[in-house]
């Protein structure tokens, strides 16, 4: 028998790979509906589901290896970066999906959270104020109107597999749905703006990119706490504090 790895693990889900099958358990039974329909839509490479019992989602692997991690330098190719752009641009060009996903929060609610987060930072004492106030003022630009598409909700660079130059595949679609498609292009070079322009050609057309480096600013404050509260570093070399660091 094959050995069972833990991908991932916290409160709210945990991944398990045996040999070339996931086993994704969720509590949430609507991330998982959402994963399952957002796969069969995507008209970009994504795994194939092989079964979903709730609350377990069994996936295959996909080919390939990651296009990158966050907080350590990618080794793939400019032109396996452009092909990510590609493959975003084709998400987005589809037709909507029924729901709306991480990325299509609104206005209002997002600059809520963002000064809830904030707050959050300063008063604990997790980063100092000056750099919270520079970042919320950065963030300001992501937050207008924006028309919807669809989007992957979570396009983390170790989200994208690729074989040389080749995108073989997206996993991890339970955020996908209607939202804003800067969100996409921001998470895919989330601590990797060395290759902003690369996708930026693959994806093939005028983009803001003060927005996209706005998004860095947005959703690396809002998610620091989340990451501490459920085990994870964002003070790692690279990570959301240093993102946050390198935009003042």
């Amino acid at each position: 028998m094959d050995e069972v790895e833990v991908v991932v693990a916290h409160s709210e889900r945990a991944t398990l790979r045996v040999g070339d099958v996931f086993l994704k358990v969720d509590a949430d039974q609507a991330r998982i509906d959402a994963e399952v329909e957002a796969i069969a839509l995507a008209p970009v490479p994504a795994p194939k589901v092989l079964w979903h019992k709730p609350p377990v989602l069994a996936i295959a692997a996909v080919p390939g290896t990651a296009l990158g991690r966050l907080g350590e330098p990618s080794t793939a190719s400019p032109a396996a970066w452009a092909a990510a752009g590609a493959a975003t641009r084709r998400l987005h060009d589809a037709p909507l999906p029924p729901r709306p996903g991480r990325a299509g929060r609104g206005i209002d609610e997002l600059a809520a959270d963002l000064d809830g987060e904030c707050e959050w930072l300063v008063t604990n004492g997790v980063l100092p104020a000056g750099l919270v106030t520079r970042n919320r003022q950065v963030a300001e630009a992501a937050l207008r109107p924006w028309a919807p598409v669809f989007t992957h909700g979570d396009l983390q660079v170790d989200h994208v597999f690729v074989e040389g130059d080749r995108i073989t595949g997206i996993i991890d679609w339970s955020e996908a749905g209607q939202g804003d498609a800067l969100f996409d292009l921001a998470i895919l070079t989330l601590g990797h703006k060395e290759h902003l322009g690369d996708v930026v050609a693959g994806y093939g057309a005028d983009v803001d990119l003060d927005v996209i480096r706005a998004w860095w600013s947005l959703r690396s404050l809002l998610a620091i706490r989340w990451l501490v509260e459920h085990g994870f570093d964002p003070f790692a070399p690279g990570c959301e504090v240093d993102v946050l660091r390198s935009r003042v």
